[in-house]
């Protein structure tokens, strides 16, 4: 019999449902959250199911894989688009929703997303580790300055090492004060390592691919850049065209438009905020770093003069999300005056 599979995980249990080609429900109930309980549970009641649904969450990936590796034709919705149909049902329970997910997979009004590979996953932990430990590491400087404040001390700007021997040097002579910033400048210290460790990884990553070389011949992209970006898109055949993949990063404007009304907002910031980030860095060194003569940087340049440095950054990363795309596609290093298309 020709069926529709709606899963609504949760950490313990899983919702299942089974409808029919009508959209009736044949059968509903819960599994333990294990891919090999629900594979086999969907072997008893779901024999011909011709789609199973599951939304975007913490443990899709992991499900997935393990249930398209039992050969079940699982397909994932975004989570987001999920809830847009779903809120159309008067209740929301766990029941409803798999009953929901069923139903929209049976329709084929949702656009599957593209799930990663386990390997490619394994790098963007890398990255997305390293993007935290950043964060502690400026979180923890900024904490150091402000209670040296409380003291009397000011800390003068400096980076890495300076910064340390800065406020060793400043220290007052209270045992208790010292020793409490002493425990907090090896905290810091353990962070930095951390994340030069998994820096020099991530390097090593790069200069092993050669997807990542090439990106690379752009300048203002380095290797964490170019792993994040080849990790994001992964497959570059999957857009149709290379302009698709500044909307797929959020680097294209929010619209409006209704009747005589047309308003353009803001970037959506959809997508890979960690790519994107990455890409903007890359921009503003293309902007501000980069002394050789490179069309990109004058177009930006003059977008800049236009309407400013920021909306000059946004669309070059834009830009450069387009670029790096097409260069992947072509197998072609970045050309310095053949650059401005896009």
């Amino acid at each position: 019999m020709t069926c529709y599979v709606g899963l609504d995980v949760s950490t313990k249990e899983t919702a299942i449902c089974v409808v029919d080609e009508a959209g009736a429900r044949v059968w509903e109930g819960k599994s333990r959250t294990d891919p090999d309980v629900i594979a086999d549970v969907l072997a008893r009641k779901a024999a011909g199911a011709v789609k199973v649904g599951i939304e975007t969450g913490p443990m899709t990936v992991w499900l997935w894989h393990a249930l398209a590796g039992h050969g079940l034709p699982v397909v994932c919705l975004h989570a987001r688009h999920a809830a847009a149909a779903l809120k159309l049902q008067m209740n929301k329970t766990d029941r409803n929703d798999a009953f929901g997910l069923a139903r929209l997979v049976r329709s084929g009004w949702y656009r599957p997303v593209a799930v990663r590979s386990m390997a490619t996953h394994r790098l963007r932990a890398l990255l997305i580790t390293r993007d935290q430990l950043v964060g502690m590491s400026t979180a923890l400087i900024n904490k150091i300055r402000g209670l040296a404040k409380t003291f009397g001390i000011l800390v003068g700007p400096g980076k890495g090492g300076t910064f340390e021997r800065r406020v060793r040097s400043t220290l007052p002579d209270d045992p208790v004060v010292a020793a409490l910033f002493e425990s907090l400048l090896t905290m810091l210290g353990t962070l930095r390592e951390r994340q030069r460790d998994i820096a020099r990884q991530l390097g090593r990553v790069a200069r092993q691919s050669g997807v990542c070389r090439l990106l690379m011949t752009m300048p203002g992209v380095g290797p964490l850049t170019a792993v994040s970006f080849m990790t994001t898109i992964e497959d570059p055949h999957r857009f149709r065209r290379s302009q698709d993949v500044g909307a797929y990063l959020g680097l294209t404007p929010r619209r409006y438009q209704s009747g005589e009304v047309d308003i353009n907002g803001r970037i959506s910031k959809c997508g890979d905020r960690l790519t994107r980030k990455l890409l903007f860095e890359a921009a503003n060194v293309m902007l501000s770093r980069t002394s050789q003569p490179l069309a990109l940087k004058d177009w930006g340049a003059a977008v800049g003069r236009r309407s400013g440095f920021w909306k000059a950054r946004v669309a070059l990363a834009r830009k450069l999300a387009v670029i790096l795309h097409r260069m992947w596609l072509d197998g072609r290093s970045f050309e310095r005056e053949a650059n401005t298309m896009a």
